[in-house]
This record gives C-alpha cells, structure tokens and sequence, in this order.
C-alpha cells in the first residue's frame, strides 16, 4: 500500500541506514574521510555517487538523508544539494549549456536568474530569449536550432502568472529541449514536477523547505535522463553545502504540510479582503480569478502558500511608504517561505527593468505579500492601519492639486 503525502513527510529520508536507531538523521561533519584498507577506499571510490561516504565534498550520511527525501517528494532520481537558490538555479543550466547553445527564460523569472543569463550566460556565449509566461503553445515559434533548455517559473517572481507547464513541457520535448522549473513557490508538493513533464525541478529551498528564516539552501533534483550530468557536473562546480544546513532543510520538511495549509489559508482571507478595499485594482493570488493563469493553478496545483501580490489604483510613492513605514506585523523583506509576515513595493516603472516582453499592464503600486502564521485578524488590522495611513497622503495629495 503507497504512502500518503502527509506521511511521506514525515518518513522521507529516515531510513535506519541514516538514522542509526534515532528519530532524526544525526549531522555528520566531515571533509576527510578515512578508510582502513585499500578495498575500502576502492569501494568508496566506485561507488562514491551512490550515498557513500568518499570525500565530504561528495556528502554525509546528512546530506544523503535530505538528499532521499527531497528525490522522494518531488518525485525524479536524484537531488543536487547548492549553497542557495541562485546557486541551484546557476548551476543547474550551467551543466547542461556550452557556449554557441540558446536558452528560453520566462520574462517573469527570479531577478537574479535574469541577471545570471545577462551577465554571466552572455558572457560565456550562451543566447538567452526571454518568453512571456502566459505564451502557451506559441512558444514554439523561439525555439531556435541549438535551444537547449527552457526554463519555467511557475507562478511568476511578483507578478504571480501561472504558466501551462504540461503544454510548454510537451513541445520542448519534441525538440529534445530540457525543461527546467523554478518550483519554489509550490515547495515541491504543491505541483507534482515530472507528473507535468518538468526534468529538473529546482528549488530555493531557504524558503519553504527551511522555513525559519535561517538558513541558505538549494536543491535540484532531476529526471533519471539528467540525473548523473547534473550531479557530476555540479560536483565539478564545487557545489556543496553545509551538513548543518541540510539538517535544517531535513528537519523543515517534517512541518511543511501543515505550514503550507496555514500559510495558503491565512493568504487567501487577506486575498479576498484586499478584494474589497477601495484602493485595490485587483489581487495576484493563484487561487483567485483575478490571477492570470488561474485555470492552471487549478488544473495542475494541489495547494496554495502564503506569496501573493496586489495592486494599488495609483501609484504614489509617497503615499506607499506610509503604508509601509508604519506596519507592525509585516516585516520588510527579502526572501519569503519564513513564519513571519513580509511587505515589499514595486512601483510600475521598475518593471520596465525587469521585463522585456511581459510588461505588466497595470499603472498601480503593485505590493507583495507573504502572509504568515500569526492570526490573520492582526494581520488584516495591520493593513487595515496601513491603508488608513496611505489614504491620508493620498487626500493630501488631491487637495493639494
């Protein structure tokens, strides 16, 4: 009889090989490790990327434990460990484009993968084409000869656009194109990566997987095609992280279904509550039709988070640092995943730096949320503060016009 999801969570990568007859996989720190006869090191040095010790480099008992897990609940053949998101994300195209090769990026990508494919990808003769993410099958029409992967971020960094992944998938595939997914936001639960014809699912897993705010910690985990050329060459890279770390991301995943139930139904009452405020145009919540791609989310995800945005009727910079200057339980900050509240603005010219063909066509303020564990009342209340505050600059402003 298989497993439930909610059990795989908590018995993914316990097995007693790891945790020698504890509950928890035990953090084994190393960086030499000794072997007593020559058969031995032999032994190792055979079997050194099957989860056996070798070289700390090549991992401990900890990192093949969070390593297992991570293969089992997103589903592929194996997990690459990096120091943080960026890093998986990097290294993940990296193993598999040589100078000459052509990428598709979604125009809505995590920041830093934009500035990756610009600054470094360029540099070592790699073309990057960035596509709309709502394109569906006219995305076959950029792909050129030597495309080598296209890459998914699904929903898309702030903007929140759901993509159709299985159709994007299908049509790479009949061009021998590596599909890779940027699949942070859906922790790798809430959207089954190799179910919808993604290769290489990669995840920041500083967020949801660590979900405390303190550690720095990626995965990538892929197909059996893809699996040993991402493993080696992200070896050859220098791709490690810390046993420690791997124990927290381990240990996070313990917890994930209950936070992630309670982050998606904390974001989804402060969704449909900013729905009614006045100085609201609309809300960018995955679940909410007023998202684009809803009808994706709802076909292909199983469950939602806490990152959503929306966007403000105007745009008045003076009038949003009100809002946000005074907040109490909306912290500003980077990152997200965490069991805090998060604020952070984006007013629309900075877009017209970030996108190249999806440019968003709204005029407003465009704020993004990650709403937390606290009790969503104190958190409505906060914003309810906030709007009180922006509203005073903003009737300022129109008396003064």
């Amino acid at each position: 009889m298989s497993e439930g999801k909610k059990t795989q969570y908590i018995t993914a990568g316990r097995d007693k090989k790891w945790t020698n007859g504890v509950v928890n996989p035990p953090v084994q720190r190393a960086s030499t490790v000794v072997f007593n006869t020559v058969a031995e090191k032999h032994h190792a040095g055979v079997n050194r990327a099957n989860k056996t010790l070798f070289y700390g480099r090549r991992g401990t008992t900890t990192h093949f434990a969070f390593q297992e897990a991570m293969t089992e609940i997103e589903g592929g053949a194996g997990c690459a460990l990096y120091p943080c998101g960026t890093a998986a994300i990097s290294n993940a195209i990296l193993s598999f484009v040589e100078a000459g090769d052509h990428i598709l990026m979604v125009d809505t990508c995590y920041e830093p993968t934009r500035d990756f494919c610009d600054k470094i990808l360029k540099k070592l003769g790699v073309e990057t084409t960035y596509y709309d993410p709502v394109i569906g099958k006219g995305i076959e029409d950029l792909i050129q000869p030597n495309t080598k992967v296209l890459f998914l971020e699904s929903p898309g960094s702030i903007t929140m656009e759901v993509q159709d992944v299985p159709t994007l998938a299908s049509i790479a595939h009949d061009h021998d194109i590596i599909v890779m997914l940027d699949n942070t936001w859906a922790a790798g639960v809430n959207f089954s990566p190799f179910e919808h014809g993604v290769d290489i699912s990669i995840q920041a897993a500083t967020k949801y997987i660590v979900g405390h705010s303190d550690v720095m910690l990626g995965t990538a985990v892929a197909s059996e095609k893809y699996w040993d050329q991402l493993r080696e060459q992200s070896y050859l890279m220098g791709q490690c992280v810390s046993p420690d770390d791997a124990y927290l991301g381990l240990r996070g995943i313990r917890t994930l279904d209950v936070r992630l139930r309670q982050h998606a139904e904390n974001s989804l009452k402060v969704a449909k509550w900013l729905q009614s405020r006045p100085e609201v145009d609309h809300v960018r919540h995955p679940a909410l039709e007023t998202c684009p791609g809803h009808e994706f989310f709802k076909r292909d995800f199983t469950g939602g988070n806490g990152l959503f945005s929306f966007v403000l009727k105007t745009s008045y910079p003076r009038a949003t640092t009100a809002l946000l200057d005074g907040m109490k339980h909306f912290s500003m900050g980077y990152s997200w995943g965490g069991f805090e509240s998060l604020i952070l603005a984006n007013e629309p010219k900075s877009f017209n730096s970030l996108r190249t063909v999806a440019n968003p066509n709204f005029e407003g303020t465009l704020i993004r949320l990650h709403v937390g564990l606290e009790d969503v009342e104190d958190l409505i209340a906060d914003l309810e503060q906030g709007f009180a505050r922006y509203n005073a600059l903003i009737l300022e402003k129109e008396s003064m016009a």
